[in-house]
Parts: structure tokens; sequence; C-alpha cells
């Protein structure tokens, strides 16, 4: 079971201090051939010039933060729980041992503290974090609460990451080659059809629309009126109060207030949403 402490604060709060000789907290010297990949890193792709510029540095200065690996004393082989890039570029740089902290953890803590590194340090892709995110779900059995508070993002966040899986396979290839992104591809997913998001897309490509004309074009083939005049401006008090909810429920909130009452609209973009929503105000 892991820890219920968030991993959002950083990895400096779950590495352990500076020591050059144990393993018991310490950091030591080991072969890097006996350290196997993790095999729950989320990043698939890694920034091939990046890792030149980091083996460069490696080889003239070394390894300034040590790997985190566990260690199997049956087969005597460690195998990396952070530090992927760090390990591929001191293979470039031809570094024969890495410094490392052991650590014995459960397989949900190896892919928060890879997803929390990656996060941190290198983002990744849209993709990639909602793969991540899904195995949390699904596999560790994590709400979309429970993610947002290990990775230091909101639960709103998280949500819509999510739903980026949603996406026909072609919408999801052309945002992990990066000729749409992670904007355009939410815009798409307001559409109710694969048909549609994907005639979409060809017609984003085809132009060359950019995120603003993509929601432009969303809204007509979802039938919703353009705007065509401003609103007019509400008043701060209910601005302020339309905040006050926002950052209460996680969601966006419109707040209509007239002479003779008004209406208060909570927008949610999941059945989860919705369950978060009620819970809040049913104080369950």
């Amino acid at each position: 079971m892991a820890r219920k402490g968030g991993l959002g604060k950083g990895l400096e709060a779950l590495i352990p201090g500076n020591g050059v000789s144990t393993g018991d907290g310490n950091s030591l010297f080991v072969p890097i051939d006996k350290i196997l990949p993790n095999p729950l890193q989320p990043r698939h792709i890694l920034d091939h010039e990046g890792l030149q510029e980091l083996s460069v540095s490696i080889r003239e200065h070394g390894i300034l933060q040590p790997l985190l690996v566990t260690y199997d004393l049956q087969n005597d082989q460690y195998t990396l729980v952070a530090g992927e890039r760090r390990l591929r570029a001191a293979q470039m740089a031809g570094l024969e041992t890495v410094p490392v902290i052991v650590r014995q953890v459960t397989d949900q803590e190896r892919l928060e503290l890879a997803l929390v590194e990656n996060v941190q340090r290198s983002d990744l892709t849209p993709l990639e974090t909602a793969e991540a995110y899904r195995l949390l779900n699904e596999d560790f059995k994590l709400s979309h609460e429970e993610i947002a508070s290990r990775v230091g993002k909101s639960r709103v966040t998280v949500t819509n990451t999510l739903r980026l899986l949603k996406l026909p396979e072609v919408v999801r290839k052309a945002l992990a080659e990066g000729r749409i992104s992670e904007g355009h591809a939410r815009a798409l997913l307001a559409l109710n059809s694969f048909q549609a998001q994907v005639g979409c897309l060809e017609t984003i490509l085809k132009y060359s629309l950019n995120v603003r004309k993509t929601e432009e074009l969303v809204r007509k083939l979802t039938g919703e009126k353009p705007e065509h005049l401003p609103k007019p401006s509400a008043p701060p008090e209910i601005k302020a109060m339309e905040e006050r909810l926002r950052n209460h429920f996680g969601t966006k909130v419109t707040l209509r207030h007239g002479k003779k009452g008004g209406s208060l609209v909570i927008y949610y973009y999941s059945d989860e949403d919705l369950d978060a929503v009620l819970k809040q105000i049913l104080k369950e």
C-alpha cells in the first residue's frame, strides 16, 4: 500500500540526504550494467538532443543527483525507480558506475515517483501523462482526486488529461507527433462522435487552424450559437463570488445575478466530476 502523503511536493522530499558509501539512505556507486530500466516508466519518448547535452555535462561534472533504485538480492540486480534521463546520458557518456540510492518501493510508488520526476523536471507528452494517470486509476484504484494529490495537479487537470485517451487513434497520433496541440485535442473532445472528431482534425490540419479557430469550429459543429457581442461585465462582488465557487468545486461555475434572483450553473465533464460536486453540495 502506498503512502498517503502527496508526491507532488517534489522528489527532494522523497530522496534521503547526501551520503557516499552505504545503501541505507545514502548513495553508493554500482555498475551501470546491473541497473534494469523502470518497467513502469511513463515516458516513452526522450529528447535525444537534450540527452546529448546532459551526457556532455555528466562526462565533465559527473552525476550530481543519485539515481533512485530498488535492489533484488536474489538476482543481484538493481531496478530503476527515478532517473531515466540520467541513466541514459551516463550510458552515452561511457560511465561504468553511477551513484544510486536504494529504496524498497511498491509498484504503485514506482510509477508515482517516475511520473512526478518527469512532470517536474522534463514534462511528459500529454498522452504519456494520461496513460500514467490511467494506470494509477485503473490498476491501483486511485480516484482522480487522489492522483491529483500525489502528482501536485488539480483534480480537474487530471480528469481532463485522462479524457484525451478517449479520442480516436488518428487524433491521438496527430497529438503525439506534434501536428496538433493539447488545446486542439481538448477542443475536439466536445464533439459527440469519432467521425466528427476525425473530420474536424482534417480541417484543422488542412487550414492550419489555431486553438481559438478550432474552438469556434467545434461550437459551430455542435450547434452552439457564436457570441457576437461581448457580455456585460459582472460586478466585482459577483466575480469574486464566482471565483470562490470555482475554487470550492474545482470546476467552471457561472453565477447570473439579477434584481429578482438569478441562477447558478456548475459545469462538470465526467461522471466523476458530477459525483465530486454532489458530494460537496450534500456534504457526504
